[in-house]
């Protein structure tokens, strides 16, 4: 394994409709992990990403399997073509599920299933309506903290979702609360921000009772100790044992994904090279930010794939 290199692998609104259909056409591998994976969710997940029928592929417990097949299918082509190994790995909210099943800690079968179920429940958690999310760009960390606190009541909550960046926190709760936390922030003089077309607000209290129903779902399926570091979002650290991951993946459902820190502990651990394993550039992009330093690869195309199997990653 590289020690300079890490895998990292994308969560939700990195999924287009015909992602991977070129490198499809080439590497039957590709459609066989997405046949796997469709069978542990129950959907057809190929068809869902390439035709994309009413508009399911948005649709949370569709993306996150879909989702999860795309990123397992890259990095099984990259197994396969014994390209360098990565000795670090990490995953942006459902992405996490994906380093994990790469890491050998959970089969894709079952890794599918679990999303599929966490779509659901989280969809079930909130009513169409109810919770909300917006993206707040140019903010400080602590600002932001500060606003969504003052902007809550007893019974309606806003809080820090997703610490994507320097300058780019996403926030998330119930509507009427993300509407009091923005305009409070553009009050402060923070212009920038952008409501996200989203109903579940992911990473928040509200998904405590899908949460619950989680944690039951996790227990249920087999698990094994990752064959490398994974690197999780509730606080930027790899687990050591069967039980922290699980703890790991359920409080992930309603606690921040602190991705600046697991940027910043990849980096600590000597990564100097990341690749996204898994359609777009969102996570490239994000580590662009937080430190110039690292080197960013991507796989979505095949003139990406090309370029990045050619790295020595030294």
């Amino acid at each position: 394994m590289i020690s300079q290199l890490a895998f990292i692998f994308p969560g939700q609104g990195s999924q287009s409709p015909g992602m991977l259909a070129e490198l499809a056409t080439v590497h039957p591998v590709i459609l066989e992990t997405f046949a796997e994976a469709s069978e542990g969710a129950g959907v057809d997940l190929w068809q869902i990403s390439q035709d994309n029928p009413e508009d399911r592929l948005n649709q949370t417990e569709f993306t996150q399997p879909a989702l999860l097949a795309a990123n397992i299918a890259l990095w099984r082509l990259w197994q396969m073509q014994g390209l360098p190994q990565p000795a670090i790995l990490s995953g942006h909210s459902l992405g996490e599920y994906a380093a994990l099943v790469a890491s050998g800690a959970l089969s894709l079968k079952d890794g599918a299933h679990l999303v599929h179920l966490r779509g659901q429940f989280m969809q079930a958690a909130v009513p169409t309506g109810t919770g909300a999310m917006a993206a707040v760009l140019g903010a400080e960390d602590a600002q932001v903290e500060q606003i969504c606190s003052e902007a809550s009541t007893a019974d309606s909550v806003v809080v820090p979702a997703n610490y994507n960046s320097p300058g780019q926190i996403v926030i998330g709760g119930h509507a009427d609360a993300v509407d009091r936390a923005i305009a409070a922030l553009q009050t402060a003089g923070i212009r920038k921000t952008v409501k996200l077309a989203v109903s579940v607000p992911s990473h928040t209290p509200l998904m405590h009772e899908a949460a619950l129903q989680l944690q039951n779902a996790i227990a249920a399926v087999i698990w094994q100790m990752p064959d490398r570091p994974v690197i999780h979002n509730v606080d930027a650290a790899p687990k050591t044992d069967i039980a922290a991951i699980q703890r790991a993946l359920v409080e992930q459902l309603y606690l921040p994904v602190l991705w600046t820190r697991c940027t910043q502990v990849l980096v600590t651990a000597g990564v100097r090279h990341t690749v996204e394993c898994g359609p777009g550039k969102v996570l490239s992009g994000l580590i662009k930010r937080i430190d110039k330093s690292v080197s960013t690869y991507n796989l979505a195309s095949a003139a990406e794939w090309q370029a990045t199997a050619s790295q020595t990653f030294e």
